[in-house]
């Protein structure tokens, strides 16, 4: 059997492509647990700048949680659900946000339940004009738990992050970009090449200056504005003693493309 997550590398950019796509790429257990363990992978590879993370076939990005497996997590009682199915889904995204290197959703299909909750927790995101996006768990009883009811309401605002969760009801990648949880729609051809294309944008910069930076935005988002900017002040510090700090500003005085070593 294939492997549930396949990973392969483009010069400075890792591509994860979530493999079920008879399941519409169903986030079970092990593509989970598979994809903390290629995340870990990337961390550690410094040929490796930025990540585009999408689905398999033509139908799906993820259609959320596979509900078979976790529905018999639920029979055995609340706390094995909350710990095989609810922590493990949690952690992943929680790894996804707080990822030092950037990671695009590259969205080709459904995004449901979990799909979904994986596309808010990335850096960003850029979307099909065929994706389609639901928040489907009242449908079976259930809250989100992959961090759904926390990411949507700081990106769409409360009232509008309640509709979807309440009623269950599909919504289009346009209403994906009103809301913010991706950065552009594309037509469907061109949704990898945008994906990179994003990604180039980005890798012509200091990795360690991307690292800070969102390491600022997602530990900011839920901080005072105070403890906030004590957050960004220590991820300045962090930065303006490395080599690429004082690369950068010679490369600006000596009007001179800067070349990076990430050190």
């Amino acid at each position: 059997m294939s492997d549930p997550v396949l990973m392969h590398v483009e010069k400075k950019l890792a591509v994860l492509t979530l493999n079920r796509p008879q399941k519409l790429n169903a986030l079970n257990y092990q593509t989970n647990d598979l994809l903390l363990t290629l995340l870990d992978d990337i961390e550690q590879n410094r040929e490796i700048g930025a990540v585009v993370l999408t689905g398999a076939g033509e139908r799906a990005f993820s259609a959320g949680g596979d509900i078979h497996e976790f529905s018999q997590s639920i029979k055995e009682g609340p706390d094995v659900a909350v710990r095989d199915f609810v922590r493990r889904g949690q952690t992943m995204t929680a790894r996804l946000e707080a990822f030092p290197k950037p990671i695009i959703a590259a969205v080709n299909g459904l995004a449901f339940g979990g799909g979904c909750e994986i596309t808010e927790a990335v850096h960003l995101a850029v979307a099909s004009e065929q994706a389609l996006f639901a928040k489907p768990e009242i449908n079976i009883g259930i809250p989100p738990t992959f961090g759904g009811t926390q990411r949507l309401p700081r990106l769409a605002g409360r009232k509008r992050a309640l509709e979807l969760l309440l009623t269950g009801d599909s919504f289009s990648p346009q209403r994906a970009f009103e809301l913010g949880l991706v950065n552009q729609v594309v037509p469907h051809d061109a949704l990898m090449p945008a994906a990179f294309e994003l990604a180039e944008r980005i890798l012509r910069h200091s990795p360690l200056a991307a690292a800070r930076i969102i390491t600022a935005v997602t530990r900011g988002l839920n901080a005072s504005i105070t403890e906030g900017l004590q957050i960004e002040r220590e991820q300045f510090a962090r930065m303006a003693v490395t080599q690429d700090c004082r690369e950068g500003l010679d490369a600006w005085v000596e009007r001179r493309t800067p070349v990076y070593q990430g050190s």
